[in-house]
């Protein structure tokens, strides 16, 4: 299993929105976050910033993220959700949400 964290920022004026849209997330959205190996996934949001943990339970991470990113489903959600959102000045090249390096796990 590969644990997954990020952050990205969330202005004041879109917090209702975001909220709004994800106490209901989209069926489809659901299905293919699961269908690509994710599972134990929580967004948290600290005021203007956005944190999300994720477990990947397959066995192709890139090819999973590849078919979740082809997704026509995921593509309309993440196009209603990212203008809401605000990436981090220090992401890396390539990232919306900035990936976070694990410092400490106890199982």
């Amino acid at each position: 299993m590969k644990r997954m964290a990020s952050v990205i920022g969330l202005p004041p004026e879109n917090v209702a929105r975001y909220e709004e849209l994800h106490a209901t997330v989209w069926p489809g959205v659901l299905a293919r976050l699961q269908a690509s190996n994710v599972t134990n996934y929580s967004i948290y949001r600290h005021g203007d910033l956005l944190f999300s943990y994720y477990e990947y339970v397959g066995d192709d991470y890139e090819a999973d993220m590849a078919a979740m990113a082809a997704d026509p489903v995921t593509q309309e959600w993440w196009a209603v959700c990212e203008p809401l959102q605000r990436p981090l000045a220090d992401r890396a090249e390539g990232e919306w949400w900035k990936e976070l390096p694990e410092v400490f796990h106890l199982d």
